[in-house]
């Protein structure tokens, strides 16, 4: 019993050093209920790396698919600055040309790098083990005291995706989400999709055709 309850608590561990994303909060409309969008429409903001903004789009794009839902790449589809001088209405004729009902929105709201300082690794020892002699307790304590530590440099995002209906024009669903230290841009999209597009299920933003 207790070698199962071991394992299992490792492999729990396991699991949440593998995922560096996690949702810090989100939202439904009130009263909502599951909608079968033919086409969601998804854009992300950030710069100045493009190619993370691509991969962000792709994932959650396959991510959406992959539940059976439609949904395009809007860097891919028209390219990085095709809004960029559209009004409101310009906007609203070139995505129903796509048969688009829907817009999701990723936003990266900050970036943010910390340097801390890591020091030396102390296990503590019962003073019964080396206290008794000075030899024992200088070379303990010297090591302790003598041996550096080091510096290691943290990376988090901070992202906030919205789905709103582009008939109503209204939000819908919002997420705000914690990347920590991801390992490159492609597992950071990866984990991001699968994260948002699973909450979104559970809490029946979005219906399955």
């Amino acid at each position: 019993m207790k070698k199962s309850f071991v394992s299992l608590l490792l492999i729990t561990l396991i699991v949440i050093s593998c995922t560096n994303t996690r949702i810090t909060s989100s939202w439904k409309a009130p009263a909502s209920t599951p909608v079968k969008y033919k086409k969601i429409l998804v854009i992300a903001l950030s710069q100045p790396d493009n190619s993370l903004k691509e991969k962000m789009e792709q994932h959650l794009v396959g991510d959406l698919k992959s539940h059976a839902i439609d949904a395009i790449s809007a860097y891919q589809q028209y390219g990085p600055k095709e809004f960029d001088k559209m009004n409101e209405e310009g906007f609203v004729e070139q995505i129903k040309n796509t048969g688009t009902d829907a817009i999701m929105t990723i936003v990266l709201l900050d970036k943010s790098k910390e340097r801390n300082y890591v020091p030396n690794h102390i296990i503590y020892t019962p003073y019964a083990i080396y206290y008794d002699r000075f030899w024992g307790y200088y070379t303990t304590i010297y090591g302790r005291v003598y041996t550096p530590g080091y510096y290691v440099t943290n990376t988090e995002y901070f992202w906030e995706s919205n789905l709103y209906d582009a008939t109503t024009k209204h939000l819908v669903y919002s997420v705000q989400t914690k990347s920590f230290n991801p390992d490159n841009s492609e597992s950071l999209a990866h984990e991001y999709g699968q994260l948002i597009v699973s909450d979104m299920v559970k809490k029946e933003v979005i219906g399955k055709e």
